[in-house]
């Protein structure tokens, strides 16, 4: 079946908060932009009971309802929104390929906004309880809805500890089941100290889940000793896994750089190794994994990625297109040495009008110019004909007879 092929300026993967966001900020400048999401409009955020610490919302909001806004707001600025599932993202010349299973979407620009989804126990009836019906994953999202209430955190990493330490302003008892002898914890000594001078935190020591239990909602945990097979059942009103994280980006491998454990690197401007392509929210390598991190990560990449779409446009046209030599200028506004050159350079343009285009290129805001020259420093002339990147002149003073030597063909490419 030959796949159907659709063009646009960003493809945004994902439709949690970070890829809502960012599909907000292109829709909003004017970018075709899609959205494409595999099943549910705010993903994990909206199975979140209650958020509490998400500003404009001081008397809380269910998880799904904040979802809906922002998905209100993404249409509002015309997104294109497709539910289907995204098997392939390949770089073609100048395009970024998103592959779903009937259509090849074709993209100047890509936001990555899939996120991931907690480690699961594999114990018994465990999918019945997920999200709302008992069994979360954010202490910080839900701890509320839990007050004066029992509950059980799994795991005894850094994350387990802490959060089940949160949950103890809020709870009244937290059952903690440690797969490790007494005494021993995978979170840092600090947190363990804290832990078990807690009154509120209950440790059950080499455990692991046998089963979760209920009717409409979670009631039980079913824990059983590693060393005995006992099965010791805990009344509980919910349950917190914190036994790790896994990010989607299984389909990314090869293409984007990504840390041993699967989380996509990117720089302050939620830029990856390849130039175009964005990541944002939680599966991006970063500290803290919230909505409002989210939405942070998500502002970020689609500023950026009206920049980069712009600069290209520019490149394209002004830089690379032009059927006269160019020359074209990377420098620093900020620094009067630079200023100088500028100076002397657009004497150069006028002194050979008509067979010279000057291209001024600041980096005072964003390196990207000099990224895109692959320039070592600045300030650089870049000499440019047909498309061609002919030389890299680092020392002004060597530009003119540059000049000369190349409208008059005498230099070559070096």
């Amino acid at each position: 079946m030959e796949k159907k092929k659709e063009f646009y300026d960003v493809v945004v993967i994902g439709g949690g908060p970070a890829g809502m966001t960012s599909a907000i900020y292109c829709g909003r400048a004017r970018l075709k932009t899609l959205l494409i999401e595999k099943s549910l409009m705010g993903g994990l955020a909206t199975y979140t009971s209650e958020i509490e610490n998400y500003p404009g919302f001081p008397e809380s909001i269910s998880g799904n309802d904040l979802m809906k806004l922002f998905d209100k707001q993404v249409k509002k600025f015309g997104v294109d929104i497709k539910l289907t599932d995204v098997r392939e993202l390949r770089l073609e010349d100048r395009y970024k390929v998103v592959s779903t299973f009937r259509t090849d979407y074709y993209a100047k620009a890509v936001v990555i906004a899939t996120g991931g989804k907690p480690r699961l126990t594999g114990a018994r009836n465990e999918e019945k309880y997920l999200y709302d019906k008992g069994i979360s994953f954010c202490a910080t999202c839900d701890a509320a809805y839990y007050t004066d209430k029992d509950v059980m955190v799994i795991g005894s990493g850094d994350a387990a500890i802490e959060e089940g330490m949160f949950l103890t302003k809020f709870a009244r008892q937290v059952n903690v089941s440690v797969i490790h002898d007494e005494g021993i914890m995978d979170a840092n000594k600090v947190a363990q100290e804290k832990a078990l001078k807690n009154g509120k935190m209950k440790f059950y020591w080499n455990t692991v889940v046998d089963s979760f239990e209920g009717e409409e909602r979670l009631d039980k945990v079913v824990l059983k000793n590693l060393k005995t097979g006992e099965l010791i059942p805990v009344k509980v009103d919910g349950c917190f896994l914190f036994i790790g994280y896994v990010p989607n980006t299984e389909i990314f491998k090869g293409i984007i750089d990504m840390t041993d454990k699967g989380y996509i690197k990117t720089n302050e401007l939620m830029e990856t190794n390849v130039e175009g392509i964005y990541a944002v929210g939680d599966v991006r390598d970063k500290f803290l994994r919230q909505v409002a991190t989210s939405v942070g990560d998500g502002a970020t990449a689609g500023v950026m990625v009206e920049k980069y779409i712009e600069e290209t446009d520019y490149f394209e046209k002004e830089v690379f297109g032009q059927n006269i030599p160019v020359m074209a200028y990377v420098y620093n506004a900020v620094e009067s040495s630079d200023r100088e050159y500028l100076i002397n350079l657009e004497r150069l343009e006028k002194k050979f009008e008509g067979r010279i285009k000057l291209c001024r290129l600041d980096i005072y805001k964003s390196n990207m110019p000099l990224k895109r020259l692959k320039c070592e420093k600045s300030p650089c002339v870049v000499l440019i004909k047909n498309g061609d990147i002919i030389k890299y002149e680092y020392d002004i003073d060597h530009v003119k007879d540059d000049l000369e030597a190349l409208i008059s063909n005498e230099i070559s490419i070096s």
